[in-house]
């Protein structure tokens, strides 16, 4: 049976991230944060059916007494459906293939709208439960309760071609090669537009001595190491940089994503700085350089 992808909101305030119910969580402005790899159960997220399945929530909806002082944004809306779109075209989905079975709101889920009655219907009161969950029965105050079928018709134009109605910045440019002191040698190094400075991902876990595997048909570097502790930064790499994206986790257990960062010229490049921060090394400015490493 293909997987069920759970489109929810946290009932928080939009900067809210939280590891363990959620695959990714869509912050306030569009930011996407990757908690966990798809590839894995997580148990609760959506009542009795958390197998083969993934969960994507908006952070939203956590206004008191009104939920809707705190409502799904724009930003937010776009962002989620691209991801789900992402998702679909790994899985080979093609547009026909969005349909409620596959890509349900977590208000038709709670009333078994896919018709798999796989339990009590708590979802909304319009629906005939009692309004415990009513994720994206509307994508807006007093819209109508048809937010589910909007997102899969969204979802559908993207993986079908349709312009995209925030395409986003040009890709990130590199402007030159230089090299960097890292750990007693030489790094060799690209320079973006931004002036950050980006390294190979192998390069960077053979100098530091992790090991790790590649898994190129989900874009995936599983790293052998247990005293990560991942910082969901802000700053994390985000689609919209314009380049492909991978995604760097731990092996085993709730495969917690420690990093994403881009594919140029099919190799796996990271962030500095950024691959710094989440290992523990210890990072030299003027000039920029690396030293040992101290700990996740």
């Amino acid at each position: 049976m293909a997987p069920t992808i759970y489109l929810h909101w946290s009932a928080t305030p939009y900067t809210w991230v939280r590891t363990g119910l959620y695959h990714t969580i869509v912050a306030g402005d569009g930011h996407l944060h990757r908690l966990h790899s798809y590839t894995i159960d997580l148990n609760a997220h959506t009542w009795r059916r958390n197998s083969n399945a993934v969960a994507i929530s908006c952070a939203c909806m956590g206004g008191s007494p009104d939920p809707w002082t705190i409502p799904p944004t724009e930003a937010q809306i776009t962002a989620m459906c691209q991801e789900v779109a992402a998702v679909a075209r790994s899985w080979n989905w093609q547009a026909e293939a969005i349909t409620i079975e596959r890509v349900m709101t977590h208000a038709e889920a709670a009333s078994n709208r896919d018709g798999r009655l796989m339990h009590d219907n708590y979802g909304p009161v319009a629906w005939g439960g009692p309004g415990e969950r009513w994720d994206f029965m509307q994508l807006r105050k007093g819209g109508p309760a048809d937010g589910g079928e909007e997102l899969r018709r969204r979802i559908r134009a993207l993986l079908s071609g349709e312009p995209d109605p925030d395409p986003g910045q040009p890709a990130l440019a590199f402007r030159r090669r230089a090299t960097m002191a890292a750990r007693g040698t030489e790094l060799a190094v690209e320079i973006d537009a931004n002036g950050t400075s980006w390294a190979l991902a192998a390069d960077l876990l053979a100098l530091y001595d992790i090991p790790y595997e590649w898994n190129p048909a989900q874009r995936r570097i599983l790293i052998g190491s247990t005293d990560i502790a991942p910082t969901y930064r802000e700053d994390g790499v985000q689609a919209s940089i314009g380049h492909p994206l991978f995604e760097m986790g731990l092996q085993g257990g709730n495969a917690p994503v420690i990093l994403r960062g881009i594919l140029r010229n099919d190799r796996a490049w990271c962030g500095v700085l950024e691959f710094a921060e989440e290992f523990g090394i210890t990072a030299f400015f003027q000039p920029f350089g690396l030293g040992e490493r101290r700990g996740g």
